[in-house]
């Protein structure tokens, strides 16, 4: 038995065969190009940076749907990288002027890119290198220089054993079969980490040169708790470690007995308790687990991860798959929310120097009517199929609402006409998603049917804080007192109207933010599938007396950091189940 001490990164427990992954890197030989083969290998370069961002866009999708949009922003950053000018012009210069082959251009790019990082003093920032090579890595593929991991075919559960893994690998593993990992670099602050423990895979990272002591299907045990990898346990390590994974195992049963009962504190107070989606596929899983209903059916995966623009058809057989499969229960469809980290297949805006506060979200969709109609017309005829609503993302002013309302009431028009089978009587909402929203909300709820609280453009809008953007993402928390405020006052300004109020952003998630929530007054909480039984457990285990208790506490408090002390205190009062030893 070979016991070895790493970085704990993703929590959990996992037994296995190793599955060795070869540490040896890979050198792009020089290769140097005719005069009349570059503008055909800069051709090749552009149609593997439009696949590469593809697959990024998909990850960020996926990883979304599955660990939150947190975790999926990381990919939104690894985009950025790719289309930064400087990188773009460094590799059209080299390939153009020095007559380089495109993949020894990024293959040389990149990695002095990479190096630059490595030796920074910043920790974090030296982290990002692998965000870097793996760009590299994925455009040297759809090159044709490098071939694909044996990750893709696996057909047995193993426990992976590697030099690194990037994010993209860890957000491609395929679950069924992989049961952990461990690396012998990384960070607690690399991306692959925290990616890893958005899918809730056991991970261990940094454990410094060990692969030469391992030979395929060694058994290894994966300790993501304490940071151990043991390698050809001995039987009463291994006993100790099965009854731990027994344990666990028996919360995750546990908490799925709550499928069917209701999301209500122990004095009786009910609570909605939604799903968020991007893809109709999650139907599934939500109902599954109890969702209530759909919060916030995100409908940007019908742009982003399809090769054409989708058409009126598309949008409408998507809708209606997912409300049909949701059986009646309520279908929150968000509009579509492109722009800053997002963008479809058109060239929709020049490029911006700050995209978040550009042209996106309802704005763009307004200057893009014909993007907008077909959303609308579908929305519209999906809902002769069941109980769907329609809200808009990134309200800021009531210009904006009345607007997008009024081109809903054209479109209705439209196929009333033209006799479609529509029903237009639907109810229209909006995101609460930047403070000037929440300042105006008063005449706001004059005119919506419902509001729905985006707690991360919220907390990136108010604390001006670039949730992608590594340089200040420690900066980002949803438990800001200064976020909480606003919070409370939505809530305060819905309860005087009678207006419905959700949280849909990832702050509900959160089992103790969630406890918070209930005590501010919030009744709905919609958040992603992976969540929905742990959040219905922390409801079900709590009085509302006790919820508003938590909240006059916190709202007594100065920074995000004493907040998310205090309720993991009181989580670990309330829900000890949940604190997961």
């Amino acid at each position: 038995m070979v016991e070895l001490q790493g970085i704990p990164v993703s929590p959990g427990v996992a037994i296995g065969p190793a599955l060795v992954l070869d540490a040896a890197g890979y050198r792009i030989p020089r290769s140097l190009l005719a005069a009349d083969e570059v503008e055909a290998e800069f051709a090749r370069l552009r149609d593997a940076v439009d696949r590469v961002s593809t697959r990024l866009e998909s990850n960020r999708l996926e990883t979304s749907a599955v660990a939150g949009e947190h975790t999926g922003d990381i990919f939104a950053a690894q985009l950025q990288m790719l289309h930064d000018p400087r990188l773009q012009a460094e590799l059209r210069r080299r390939i153009e002027q020095e007559h380089q082959s495109a993949a020894y251009a990024v293959s040389r790019v990149l990695h002095n890119y990479a190096e630059a990082l490595r030796k920074l003093d910043n920790p974090l920032l030296a982290d990002r290198a692998e965000d870097v090579l793996d760009i590299e890595k994925q455009l040297l593929f759809c090159l044709g220089a490098v071939s694909e991991s044996r990750l893709v075919d696996l057909d047995e559960t193993v426990i992976i054993l590697s030099h690194v893994l990037t994010p993209s690998e860890t957000a491609n593993l395929d679950r069924r079969y992989v049961r952990g990992f461990c690396t012998e670099t990384g960070g607690p602050g690399g991306h692959t980490a925290i990616v890893a423990k958005g899918l809730e895979l056991p991970a261990v990272v940094g454990i410094g040169n060990f692969l030469d002591l391992v030979g395929n299907r060694i058994k290894v045990i994966v300790d993501g708790d304490r940071g151990r990898v043991i390698l050809d346990p001995d039987p009463e390590t291994l006993a100790s470690y099965k009854k731990r994974l027994k344990e666990r195992r028996s919360l995750t049963a546990k908490l799925s007995e709550l499928r069917d009962l209701p999301a209500e504190t122990i004095d009786g107070t009910p609570l909605r308790l939604s799903a968020n989606i991007e893809f109709p596929h999650e139907t599934t899983t939500c109902i599954e687990r109890g969702a209530d209903g759909i919060g916030l059916y995100r409908t940007e995966f019908l742009y982003l991860s399809s090769a054409e623009e989708p058409s009126e058809e598309d949008h409408y057989q998507a809708y209606s798959q997912v409300v049909r499969e949701m059986e009646g229960r309520p279908v929150v469809i968000r509009t579509l929310d492109l722009g800053a980290d997002k963008m479809g297949h058109r060239p929709l805006a020049e490029y911006e120097h700050n995209p978040f506060l550009g042209l996106r979200s309802i704005r763009l969709s307004l200057r893009n009517l014909d993007l907008f109609r077909p959303q609308l017309r579908a929305i519209l005829r999906a809902a002769v199929h069941g109980d769907i609503s329609v809200m808009f993302p990134l309200i800021t002013t009531l210009a904006e609402f009345r607007q997008a309302r009024m081109l809903l009431n054209v479109v209705a028009e439209d196929l009333k006409e033209s006799g479609t089978p529509h029903r237009s009587n639907i109810p229209v909402g909006m995101m609460v998603e930047v403070p000037a929203a929440v300042m105006m909300l008063d005449r706001f709820v004059e005119e919506v049917d419902f509001l729905s609280i985006g707690t991360n453009d919220l907390a990136q809008y108010t604390l001006a804080v670039d949730r992608s953007n590594e340089y200040v993402a420690d900066l980002y928390q949803s438990s800001d007192p200064a976020v909480l405020r606003l919070i409370a006052r939505c809530v305060e300004v819905a309860k005087e109207h009678d207006c419905p109020l959700s949280i849909c952003g990832e702050m509900s998630s959160n089992p103790a933010r969630a406890l918070l929530l209930m005590g501010m007054g919030v009744r709905h909480l919609s958040v992603p599938p992976s969540s929905l039984l742990r959040v219905k457990k922390a409801i079900r285990s709590v009085s509302i007396g006790q919820c508003e208790q938590i909240a006059e506490r916190v709202m007594q408090l100065e920074a995000a950091r004493d907040v998310d002390l205090y309720l993991l205190d009181r989580l670990g009062e309330y829900v000890p189940e949940l604190i997961v030893t």
